[in-house]
């Protein structure tokens, strides 16, 4: 063994190219390294290590490919297509309001580099103002000098006093207030200071942007002797350079921070003025990201937009805004349809005019494009619901032969065509006496709630035109403390109680080693999905509940686990199923009004709905003046309620009406 370990001591383990690498010569690059051909591609290859190129002279530099610019482009188009106006993004206004506002208020969500919590938490207490302060947070938001966060937002707000080691120090260090932040600061001070030639800058700059500890070394005293001979005191030249040896470990340059801060202020300023058309782009271009896109979906919510499914008649390839400001499914997105055949079906609504029915689209579109398998992936989409003389599930029935709606659609438009077709090449152009008949759908019922949700979530990626948990909302919003997505980081929620709901997607069972019974379920919310793990007891107890398509309430403890207590564990106390947690845990419903908002309309409003949904629950009223802060609590001896969709619904949309579950 040890003979082979002194054989291969030293050798290259294995190779490796780098994602975005471009190295760069003033003539053919076999003059000044050696260079192999990479795998699967024609492109050549360094032999060196990228460290090494640089030393004999060549430019390395890295080409990035970003989403966010396609975000971008994307946008651009829906502005120019939806408004009629051309952004030149060279010459925005770099002191706009509004867009600094977006930043004030952590509205980051789809800001290229300002979408973290963390970040959105530092925005709002930092009110950036200025371009500069963008710069600032990209370069400091980032292991080691996130700590100078708080002080750098103290002292943009005068909270602390701004102090310079040595007076010369503050025109460097005014625009970051006093901390040094980039690289480009510390090339500017080595000058001053200690008289650094561009180059020697340069070469500080690559020193602590590589953590060459000693070349670092090597600069002290170059810096150390200068700076004695300009006059400065040792003392505060050895702190500067104490400080800039720990700056060294985080590092950043100015010209890259740059670089960010004004594609991040292209982004926020697009939503900021065209809110709209720039969610729509975000939307567009995460569509294959279930997470991504349930966020992106809640914050076009937030905003004040829908996101409406596909629909042949106001659909592009990718999601768009329609004339209502809303934001249309892309049909290019649905899985299964092919961009070609969208291409054509727009193309010919473009130039002649919206479709009126399904049969008017099958006599016009070209059906060896837009085949069977498309159509029935638009349908199951709901790309078809604006033909209101048809369910989805409909299209899927069968006549008396077996034969689908849609296969016999297709045949009809064909027909139609070769009539259309035939009755041209006559000498008189007629249809050669005959119509042919329109097929009929079968009558059946739609599909269930669920059933059509989950086929629209087959072929869209996502829960769209509404959400299997939107029945249980209340309980939702009464009773959970944090959501799946939550839970992706236990350690926030450490030694503390939990509530979470969702929809079980999966379930396992087994037996382990030792005999004894094990499983997990996969719980889903609008957030995210989390997989529950049980033993032993508990998974005896709970294991009733391990059926998919069950909603649940789940109460739990997050705690170190048995046995590994560097591990953190979701441990399960109580599962209710959602559709008893009203009956169960719900005995009462307060309403909050206002003794001036009464009114007839409203005391007739209220006694309809309750007689209509009469049931157990208490209900109770506190009438309440806020100005006096006076309230007084009262309670229905004779009137009980049942909590379902139509009463909340009521009590949401009705003016004047607070109430609170108990």
């Amino acid at each position: 063994t040890l003979k082979y370990a002194e054989v291969l001591e030293g050798s290259v383990r294995q190779t490796g190219i780098h994602a975005c690498g471009i190295i760069i010569g003033k003539d053919s690059l076999d003059n000044y390294i050696p260079l192999c051909t990479a795998k699967d591609t024609d492109l050549y290859s360094t032999q060196y290590e990228g460290s090494q190129v640089e030393s004999v002279g060549l430019l390395k530099m890295d080409f990035l490919g970003l989403k966010t610019l396609s975000i971008i482009k994307d946008c651009l188009e829906n502005i120019k297509r939806s408004r009629g106006i051309d952004i030149d993004l060279d010459n925005l206004p770099l002191d706009d309001k509004k867009t600094y506002e977006l930043f004030s208020n952590g509205e980051t969500t789809g800001i290229f580099q300002f979408e973290s919590a963390g970040m959105k938490r530092y925005l709002k207490e930092l009110k950036p103002n200025r371009f500069e302060d963008l710069i600032a947070m990209n370069a400091l938001y980032r292991p080691g000098p996130m700590e100078y966060i708080p002080q750098f937002i103290r002292r943009k707000h005068g909270q602390e006093k701004i102090e310079y080691l040595l007076p010369v120090m503050e025109k460097y260090l005014n625009d970051s207030y006093g901390i040094t932040v980039y690289q480009e600061q510390v090339m500017l001070l080595s000058q001053e200071l200690a008289g650094f030639t561009k180059g020697e800058a340069d070469n500080l700059r690559k020193a602590m942007g590589k953590k060459k500890k000693s070349i670092m070394d090597e600069m002290k005293v170059k810096f150390q002797e200068g700076c004695r001979k300009n006059g400065y005191d040792e003392e505060k030249v050895n702190k500067i350079w104490s400080d800039w040896e720990a700056f060294a470990q985080y590092a950043f340059n100015k010209s890259h921070s740059t670089c960010y801060a004004m594609v991040a202020f292209q982004t926020g300023y697009l939503k900021a003025h065209y809110p709209a058309e720039y969610m729509a782009a975000v939307l567009s271009r995460n569509i294959s990201d279930i997470k991504k896109i349930t966020t992106f979906m809640d914050e076009t919510r937030r905003m004040g937009m829908e996101v409406l499914g596909p629909d042949v008649n106001e659909s592009n390839v990718k999601f768009t805004v329609n004339r209502d400001g809303n934001i249309r499914f892309g049909l290019g997105a649905i899985k299964g349809v092919g961009e070609s055949a969208v291409l054509q079906l727009i193309q010919e609504r473009e130039q002649n005019g919206a479709y009126k029915s399904i049969y008017d689209l099958v006599e016009r579109v070209n059906l060896n494009s837009l085949n069977k398998k498309n159509l029935e992936a638009m349908a199951v989409a709901g790309a078809f619901d604006c033909f209101p003389e048809f369910t989805r599930a409909q299209y899927f029935s069968t006549d008396q032969k077996g034969i689908s709606f849609i296969e016999n659609l297709i045949r009809y438009g064909n027909n139609v065509k070769v009539m259309k077709s035939s009755s041209q090449q006559t000498l008189f152009g007629g249809s050669g006496g005959f119509d042919i008949i329109r097929p009929e759908a079968t009558p059946c019922p739609e599909w269930p709630k669920l059933e059509k949700l989950n086929r629209e979530k087959e072929v869209i990626g996502i829960y769209l035109s509404s959400h299997p948990l939107d029945d249980f909302r209340l309980e939702i919003n009464t009773f959970t403390t944090a959501t799946l997505a939550d839970l992706q980081n236990l350690s926030e929620w450490a030694d503390r109680d939990v509530v979470v709901a969702g929809m079980v997607t999966d379930t396992r069972n087994g037996i382990g080693k030792n005999g004894k019974p094990y499983g997990s379920f996969t719980l889903q919310d609008y957030t995210d999905s989390f997989r529950f793990m049980m033993f032993d007891k508990e998974y005896v107890e709970f294991s009733k509940f391990f059926i998919t398509g069950y909603y649940l309430l789940v109460r739990g403890r997050v705690q170190k686990r048995k046995f590994r207590e560097d591990e953190l564990e979701f441990h399960i106390k109580t599962i209710n199923l959602l559709s008893s947690v009203k009956d169960e845990l719900i005995k009462s419903v307060t309403l909050k009004i206002k003794p001036e908002d009464i009114n007839s309309e409203m005391i007739n409003g209220l006694l309809e709905i309750v007689r209509e949904n009469k049931g157990e629950t208490e209900l109770k009223f506190l009438f309440y003046d806020p100005d006096d802060k006076i309230s007084l609590p009262m309670f229905s001896r004779t009137l009980r309620v049942r909590l379902n969709n139509e009463l909340i619904a009521f009590l949401d949309d009705f003016p004047g009406i607070e109430y609170k579950v108990n």
